[in-house]
């Protein structure tokens, strides 16, 4: 958990927002799963099978939304709970920062990101005719991912970009700042990719953590759809310049013909005669 530089202290941060929704949204899909499984387990397998993100079917079958549900799909109430806590603590922060859309967006970017990501490395073998391989990851029937492990990695590394200094309490004994701890868990997933024959896991938790990194340096202090949006209009807003200035240009050549003379400024607006003595940058004047 986060700590300041004081005594260490046990408060919670606030529970509001887009971390509480989606905390509940994760929390009902873990006990939805449980009581499925209670009903029917052959009916909670078919479900998991389909949630679960498995690169051969996303690539097979088009499962794509395999991307998304993983991530919902947790197993394990100590590894939940922790998991929940982690996000609850750093993404509180986050939020209060840069607002609930800005969180959202970081969050399903990792999530869709890190997936889509993961598994075109682990799909390799398949787009090569077996020649290319990503650490010998090939997308059999058992190489599958689930939980929310590898998207909140990605949840981190934005932590660590803006608060780095922000200390945490490691197994609550060691005291470490955010930056070293999420180069310590980085370095501990190449490793594990480097050394184990399973390792998709830590392939999908570098790949949440590279798209994380990607959003928060590329999506506006307001999130990516505000970017998108700004920039759209934007182009828009220059195109319908570009258009005004053209049309002004069309029209001066036709008043010359007439013998008049008219004029219009860089933007294309019409400047009248007993205004044209005014001030350039006065823009009340203009139409």
């Amino acid at each position: 958990m986060p700590i300041g530089r004081g005594p260490v202290t046990l408060s919670l941060p606030a529970f509001r927002g887009a971390v509480r929704r989606l905390v509940i949204l994760l929390v009902g899909a873990f006990f939805a799963i449980a009581l499925l499984n209670f009903i029917s387990g052959t009916v909670a397998t078919t479900v998991v099978g389909l949630m679960i993100l498995m690169p051969s079917a996303v690539l097979g079958r088009l499962h794509i939304w395999e991307l998304v549900t993983y991530a919902f799909l947790n197993v394990g109430i100590l590894n939940t709970a922790f998991s929940l806590l982690t996000l609850w603590f750093t993404g509180s922060m986050l939020e209060d920062s840069r607002g609930s859309r800005w969180f959202t967006e970081l969050f399903y970017t990792s999530v869709v990101g890190g997936s889509l990501l993961a598994t075109l490395l682990a799909g390799l073998p398949l787009f090569t005719g077996d020649r290319i391989s990503f650490f010998g990851i090939h997308p059999g029937v058992g190489l599958v991912a689930a939980g929310i492990s590898a998207p909140l990695f990605g949840v981190l590394v934005a932590f660590a970009l803006l608060f780095g200094d922000v200390e945490f309490m490691l197994f609550f004994v060691l005291r470490i700042k955010a930056k070293y701890m999420v180069i310590l868990g980085a370095l501990l997933y190449v490793a594990t990719l480097l050394r184990e024959k399973d390792s998709f896991g830590a392939l999908l938790a570098l790949c949440c953590g590279l798209a994380g990194l990607a959003y928060v340096k590329l999506a506006h202090r307001r999130g990516m759809s505000a970017t998108a949006a700004e920039r759209y209009y934007g182009l828009r807003n220059d195109y319908i310049r570009w258009k005004r200035r053209r049309a002004a240009r069309k029209f001066e050549v036709y008043m010359r013909k007439q013998d008049r003379i008219v004029k219009f400024d860089d933007e294309g607006r019409y400047i009248a005669p007993e205004d044209e003595a005014r001030k350039p940058n006065d823009r009340k004047w203009m139409n």
